[in-house]
């Protein structure tokens, strides 16, 4: 059986969940998401719990989606009740950002600036070098970070790049360093 997908998930108040047409629907104060629902699965709302049943729980592949699932609606939940955020770090001379509307602009050492474009349910935030992406889809959420950080990856020598806040960059000796060492 499925740790994970055996647990009951309970709706926060202001939450409401809903199946329609083989899609779950959960709505909360920072908006509405769906996630279309595996034929294996069978999503059960009773009062303010949530469960995840599957056809036939001794089969892996039903076990993992099991779990997956599971998670899945966890994370709508919070999602929809809270939201996710997700911290940036620019580090280097002359890097910035800023926001133009609803759209990031990010001057990163390149002979233009970069315009990142909004995703409809993300916002932007930008305080001196920390951009901050903010939304109730965590897959989205993230997606978006990890494309922003694409831009522009912290190099090893000096850590110039744009970087996740709690991220540690391992440093390398630059050619210098190595040659006095030896």
């Amino acid at each position: 059986m499925s740790r994970i997908g055996k647990k009951i998930r309970t709706l926060p108040s202001g939450v409401t969940a809903e199946v329609q047409k083989g899609v779950l629907v959960v709505k909360g104060p920072r908006g509405e998401l769906k996630q279309p629902l595996h034929h294996h699965i069978t999503v059960i709302i009773e009062g303010n719990a949530v469960r995840v049943q599957v056809v036939n729980e001794n089969d892996v592949k039903d076990r993992a989606l099991w779990g997956t699932f599971s998670s899945i609606i966890k994370n709508m939940i919070e999602g929809v009740a809270t939201g996710f955020k997700k911290q940036l770090e620019i580090n280097g001379v002359g890097f910035r950002a800023s926001l133009k509307g609803q759209n990031l602009v990010l001057e990163v050492g390149f002979s233009h600036p970069i315009e990142v474009q909004s995703v409809p349910g993300i916002k932007f935030f930008v305080e001196k070098n920390i951009i901050t992406v903010e939304g109730a889809d965590k897959q989205l959420v993230g997606e978006t970070a990890a494309s922003i950080r694409r831009i522009k990856k912290p190099e090893p020598y000096k850590g110039k790049g744009i970087k996740y806040v709690a991220e540690v960059i391992r440093r390398k000796a630059g050619k210098t360093a190595a040659k006095a060492a030896a």
